[in-house]
Formats: C-alpha cells, sequence, structure tokens
C-alpha cells in the first residue's frame, strides 16, 4: 500500500483556495500547467511510499502515539510558492513550529515501524495545486497572483494517513485519487506512556 501521513485542511479552506486557484486559470500560460485534483489536496507530513501490509498495525500504533503527543494548532493557507519551474504550491501560515514537529513525529514513527524513509530534509509545508507539462512554465504570473493570499484561520485537530492511488488507465491527464485510511486527534499529552 502506497502512504503517507498528512494534515487535510477543511472544506472551507479548501474553497478559499479553490476560488483564488479559479482565477489562476484565466492567467497566459495556465495550459502549460496540470492543476491537481482539489479533493487530493493536503499537507504531506512524512511521505513513506510502499508499505509492506504487516508494518501497518505497528505504524498505526506509532502515529497514533505522535498524535496524542501534539496538540491541536491554528494554521491558514498563505501566499504561493514553487520548486523549480515545475511545481507551483501555496504555503501555510501559523504555528508552523507545531506543524513541523508533527512532520517530524510522523517520519520519525515511520522509520521505528520499520519503514525505510528518505534522507531527513527540513520540512516544507506546501499544498501543491500545480505541475508543469514537459520542461516546465514559467510560473512568475502565477505566483504574483497567489503571493497575497491569505485563507482563514483553521485549528488542525488530526493526523490522517492516507493512501495514494496511482492513476492506471494511461488515460492523459489522469491524477492520483487519495484515501483517508486512518484519522488520529490531536491531544497534546507530551508524556505520553504508550
Amino acid at each position: 500500500m502506497r502512504v503517507f501521513a498528512a494534515v487535510l485542511p477543511p472544506a472551507g479552506a479548501l474553497a478559499e483556495l479553490g476560488a483564488a486557484v479559479d482565477a489562476l486559470h484565466a492567467l497566459p500560460g495556465a495550459e502549460a500547467l496540470r492543476w491537481t485534483s482539489r479533493p487530493g489536496w493536503h499537507f504531506t507530513l512524512a511521505f513513506m511510499g510502499e508499505v509492506d501490509d504487516g508494518l501497518l498495525p505497528d505504524l498505526h500504533a506509532r502515529l497514533a502515539r505522535a498524535a496524542r503527543r501534539t496538540a491541536p494548532f491554528g494554521l491558514r493557507l498563505r501566499g504561493a510558492g514553487h520548486f523549480g519551474p515545475r511545481a507551483l504550491w501555496t504555503g501555510a501560515a501559523g504555528d508552523l513550529d507545531a506543524l513541523r514537529r508533527l512532520a517530524e513525529r510522523a517520519d520519525a514513527a515511520a522509520r521505528r515501524a520499520g519503514i525505510p524513509m528518505e534522507e531527513h530534509r527540513r520540512y516544507q509545508p506546501h499544498l501543491t495545486i500545480a505541475r508543469a507539462r514537459g520542461e516546465g512554465a514559467p510560473l512568475a504570473p502565477f505566483l504574483e497572483a497567489l503571493d497575497g493570499f491569505e485563507g482563514t484561520r483553521w485549528e488542525v485537530g488530526e493526523l490522517a494517513l492516507v493512501r495514494s492511488n496511482l492513476p492506471v488507465g494511461g488515460v492523459a491527464g489522469e491524477q492520483p485519487r487519495y484515501e483517508t485510511v486512518e484519522t488520529w486527534p490531536l491531544e497534546g499529552r507530551e508524556e505520553d506512556p504508550g
């Protein structure tokens, strides 16, 4: 099963972002981008890739522990950024230290469950909204248009384990489908005996 740990923004936050993204479709060069599917918008905390079913019970227990140790925190969608000429994303504002701690705990949970994780890098919160087709696209107009975007604050109250179902139909533009496997409430019990 191909999985990742994530924070899933609420419907209201996604609707605000959706309105901003709709306006981007009218900009020159929008056709050079493949816009991500709104039901799949999320903040990846720790990408685990293909995980053997035998490791899932321990992973679930460790992610539950990570959630119990993390208090709910405020977040909002904000601004824009990019990874090279290929990926356009919106970022986050609010308690980014808490978001980074949750990402580190999710990564540690996966490692301790026996899942080989890529080399650790400083967490960069981002929600991918588009990817360039082919060699890339000039992203400056989109970055400029989203520069002032500021969503409404919401409280992150759970950690999710999400399954990524890759496209298999060979249809141009087909995107992965995401399925929430399990969620755990954030509780803020730092001294978790488990």
